[in-house]
């Protein structure tokens, strides 16, 4: 039952405020605040002090009262205005490996010349962190995900809250911006690198012939040969940029899913993993071919995030939402 009204009002506050965008302000309309525990339970001592006053006719019981209960209505516009104006900047959560628990980091900024006080932030109804921003400041939150199994894991709604001062108010928000956590299988194995360079037999290919093999570009670095900065593309105002080369005795490993006979689908996998984190520690050439897929032999940490995440979605369901074990299909399996 309780599962059931937590949905249904999850439903109705998504129709009310709709999909958001980063950066978002809390505006005063889609600001929630309720007594917490000790509200409450302040608030049932105000009214048996209230009844024992009037029944009493005591006046410095009423007085005492009256001054607690202003005393809570202050708290609770504080509470309110504690969260008003705070902005969310941005949400990221990078790539993790199974089964490490990955994370997510939230961005946050005062919004205001005045100091936030213990804003804390959670995915859904879970574990929630708290941070203080300083006025006109800005503060992260980094909040645990659980990550069991490789596969997207999307979130898709975040709750910042806070119950400063005293604790007797609760004020928070839904925040629905729909985040995905990419978790790359786990890199485990004990298999050399395989030999084979993946090239057709008695076909030379053109990059063994001169000199270095020409990569790309990268931004300039202090210390990089005035030889290697590209002049051309400087002078039509970009800004300045490196020409990287790779030697051309380097190896191409060409890592095939099809190669691991024996072992399961899971385990040829992980056994990926572990080549493309190995050949790309190693500083060689590597492609990756996996059924319905094929990624050409190239370096580079964007290589290397493009064939792990080829790994990560391999025969697996769209991504599920944050709780939610990502679910291998069995029909995958060669």
């Amino acid at each position: 039952m309780k599962a059931y009204l937590r949905a249904r009002i999850a439903q109705w506050v998504l129709r009310r405020q709709g999909r958001d965008t980063l950066p978002l302000t809390l505006r005063r309309q889609r600001l929630y605040i309720l007594p917490s525990r000790a509200g409450v339970g302040f608030g049932v001592l105000l009214l048996f002090m209230l009844l024992a006053g009037l029944n009493y006719a005591n006046s410095t019981a009423l007085f005492i009262t009256f001054l607690l209960g202003g005393f809570m209505l202050v708290a609770m516009h504080l509470c309110h205005r504690n969260l008003l104006g705070v902005r969310l900047i941005s949400a990221i959560a990078p790539p993790t490996f199974a089964p490490r628990d990955g994370y997510l980091q939230l961005a946050l900024e005062s919004g205001a010349a005045a100091n936030r006080y213990r804003i804390a932030a959670g995915v859904d109804h879970g574990q929630t962190i708290a941070a203080d921003l300083p006025g006109g400041g800005s503060g992260q939150v980094v909040l645990p995900i659980e990550a069991p199994r490789r596969g997207r894991i999307r979130i898709d709604r975040l709750c910042l809250t806070t119950t400063h001062p005293f604790g007797l108010f609760r004020a928070w928000t839904w925040v629905h911006v729909p985040v995905e956590m990419l978790v790359y299988p786990r890199a485990s194995g004990a298999l050399p690198l395989p030999a084979e360079s993946g090239r057709r037999p008695g076909v030379r290919s053109s990059r063994e012939v001169g000199a270095d093999e020409w990569i790309g570009l990268r931004p300039y670095r202090d210390g990089d040969s005035p030889r290697q900065v590209d002049w051309k593309a400087y002078a039509r105002a970009a800004p300045l940029l490196v020409k990287e080369y790779a030697a051309t005795g380097s190896e191409l490993r060409l890592l095939r899913f099809d190669s691991l006979t024996g072992l399961q689908t899971e385990a040829r996998l992980e056994q990926l993993a572990r080549w493309v984190l190995d050949a790309e520690a190693a500083g060689e050439r590597y492609g990756l071919e996996l059924p319905g897929t094929s990624i050409p032999p190239g370096q580079g940490a964007e290589h290397r995030h493009r064939c792990l995440t080829a790994l990560a979605v391999f025969g697996v369901d769209p991504a599920p939402r944050f709780g939610v074990d990502p679910a291998p299909r069995s029909d995958v399996i060669p």
